[in-house]
């Protein structure tokens, strides 16, 4: 079967094809990117195709839905108009006969009408294509990208999260449950599945693991939303992103309390990473 993953040069995109690449499979791969020759190095070793898939060009889109069975289809952060960018490419899967497609949405989207990914969703399931939808909680590895400035530079978590608790993910985990499903595709048809480890943390208490693990004192300061706004502004943060940083943050103070799960380990069958571990992992990049 033809599979086609989109946002193959970020971070999940990379952990799906680096799982694959673990596992003995049959399936035809094939990496969407924006630029196939200067993406090439990137994904080298792999195992995998590369073809064009730009979200803001169509025609690149629908051209690499060709002969498609399974599209793992994710959200670009920096689109937010999901019936100019999303509705054509699920239509495009309509008639060209893509099969399944694997959405990469987030905890918690059937309650949160506001954010893209729910809209995503109800397309997906207008469309009658079948299914799977990754729910995934808080990313571990926004400590090392989004986080990681304030982080290495002021030993701070910067951010207007209050004490809500969060649950989270190692990116890696991801890949890997969305590997075990892309070679198992017909057990997990119409089904969707949160995913996050066993914990449920505020940030003032990973600001303590961070310091456990990093041998040196993180701090945890929650500002409100103007100061916050103002501090990311002088530092050339986009306004867009911004916002995006504050509903990922400040409004869960006002949301229940997310559920952690145990699908990463019956869908891989070993234990997802705990946040102690990504650190461990991932310190050189946290220093």
């Amino acid at each position: 079967m033809k599979v086609v993953i989109t946002g193959a040069t970020g971070s999940v995109g990379k952990a799906v094809l680096s799982s694959l690449r673990n596992i003995d499979h049959q399936l035809d791969l094939y990496a969407g990117v924006r630029n196939v020759e200067a993406d090439k190095i990137s994904l080298e070793g792999l195992k995998t195709s590369l073809l064009k898939f730009d979200f803001m060009d169509f025609k690149t889109c629908e051209a690499a839905l060709e002969n498609c069975d399974i599209l793992f289809l994710l959200r670009p952060p920096q689109i937010s108009d999901t019936e100019k960018y999303f509705k054509p490419i699920i239509d495009a899967c309509q008639d060209k006969g893509v099969k399944h497609i694997v959405f990469l949405s987030v905890q918690g989207v059937e309650n949160s009408r506001i954010i893209p990914h729910h809209k995503i969703e109800k397309m997906i399931v207008g469309s009658k294509i079948n299914y799977t939808f990754l729910r995934p909680a808080y990313f571990m590895q926004n400590f090392t990208t989004t986080l990681r400035k304030d982080l290495v530079t002021k030993k701070q978590i910067f951010l207007p999260a209050g004490e809500s608790k969060f649950t989270l993910i190692d990116v890696m985990d991801i890949g890997e449950v969305a590997a075990n499903i892309l070679i198992n595709i017909k057990q997990h048809i119409n089904e969707s599945y949160d995913l996050t480890n066993g914990e449920k943390l505020t940030f003032s208490q990973m600001a303590k693991i961070l310091s456990n693990g990093l041998g040196t004192q993180i701090k945890f300061q929650s500002p409100n939303l103007m100061r916050f706004f103002l501090t990311k502004r002088k530092e050339n943060m986009p306004t867009m992103f911004i916002l995006v940083m504050i509903m990922l943050h400040y409004f869960p103070r006002f949301q229940k309390e997310p559920e952690t799960t145990d699908w990463v380990a019956k869908i891989t069958g070993r234990q997802p990473r705990t946040f102690a571990q990504f650190i461990s992992e991932n310190r050189n990049l946290l220093t």
